[in-house]
């Protein structure tokens, strides 16, 4: 069985998001020595030469690319501009650094948005291309893309072992709950909270509620990124697509299985904060794709499957969302 060394620099992009924060909770965890973290202000992923030094200097010998500009709907539809730029740009950059100085694997954090708006379901790995984008968060959507792209190009020409790994939707602690930016989960648990404390009779929600969505707890996610990083050299390569480099894309889902309405969603949330009004869904709002559920067979098939339910997940979030609210008042 194949297994990184504790002491191995391991390098952390984006360690303070929500996906990085819970990578380094796991690894720290797992007993990881050498964790190599700088936050935005020391190292700006989208300058080429601060991140060739900044590779040349401490060689990482293994890379979990975490950082990304993200948003909810809102800030996908007025940003895209951003979000194309900064993505290519930090991705771009680290990806190749990372072959320069020799990483031995690295694992690129995308998103179920790079699947086709209407494709079948459950999304499975090689739906990706086949079909038009959600308009909503299409330049993020491409800029994940060329991401999975680059790694497959990469194992191609330069034997690397990069793979690329596409969650569902993520919450967790340290999750962004700003209503201007933030995904539809946390966006709904501080609406609905400060209702409750308002003692406000409805809460609004966006869209008709119908279209479905699979959400993952954080701290599974990054136990499924450490558990894929130490899979054995075959199965790892066999992830690749290096048997068929030039038609398979380094990538795999990572997901619960299961969905839930948007409505659903609310409903569940509103329990779990206590509230006592109406839901009022605002049909006027756009609903965003009407289904993101991944097939995540290849996973599972690996031994892989996540420990949190949704219902446990939001009543941890909200603990901590409240905590976090009263510290700051």
């Amino acid at each position: 069985m194949f297994s990184i060394p504790l002491d191995a620099p391991i390098y952390v992009a984006g360690h303070r998001g929500l996906v990085g924060s819970a990578l380094v909770r796991r690894l720290q965890a797992a007993g990881y020595t050498n964790l190599i973290l700088r936050t935005h202000r020391e190292l700006d992923l989208t300058d080429q030469v601060a991140v060739r030094d900044f590779f040349q200097r401490h060689t990482p010998g293994y890379v979990l690319l975490a950082a990304a500009k993200v948003g909810g709907i809102l800030a996908n539809d007025t940003y895209p501009a951003e979000f194309i730029h900064e993505n290519l740009a930090i991705q771009t950059n680290v990806i190749h650094e990372a072959w320069r100085s020799g990483v031995k694997r690295l694992l690129f954090l995308g998103s179920s948005c790079i699947y086709p708006r209407d494709c079948p379901q459950p999304i499975k790995e090689e739906y990706l291309l086949t079909g038009p984008l959600e308009k909503t968060n299409r330049a993020y959507a491409l800029a994940k893309i060329a991401g999975v792209e680059m790694c497959r190009a990469y194992n191609q020409q330069y034997n690397t072992r990069y793979l690329a790994v596409m969650p569902t939707n993520l919450y967790g602690p340290g999750d962004n709950f700003d209503l201007q930016n933030s995904h539809v989960l946390p966006a709904l648990i501080r609406k609905v909270h400060e209702a409750k404390l308002g003692d406000a009779p409805s809460v609004t929600v966006w869209g008709t509620g119908t279209p479905r969505r699979e959400f993952l707890y954080s701290e599974d996610m990054a136990d499924a990124c450490l558990f894929l990083m130490n899979q054995p050299d075959a199965v790892f390569d066999s992830l690749l697509g290096q048997s068929d480099a030039h038609l398979s894309p380094a990538l795999i889902n990572v997901g619960c299985g299961q969905d839930v309405t948007i409505h659903e969603l609310a409903e569940t949330v509103r329990r779990v904060v206590g509230y006592a009004g109406e839901l009022v869904f605002d049909t006027s709002k756009p609903d965003g794709t009407p289904r993101k559920l991944l097939d995540v067979s290849r996973l599972s098939a690996l031994g892989w499957a996540p420990r949190i339910s949704l219902a446990e997940g939001i009543e941890q979030v909200y603990r901590g969302y409240v905590e976090q609210s009263a510290a700051q008042a």
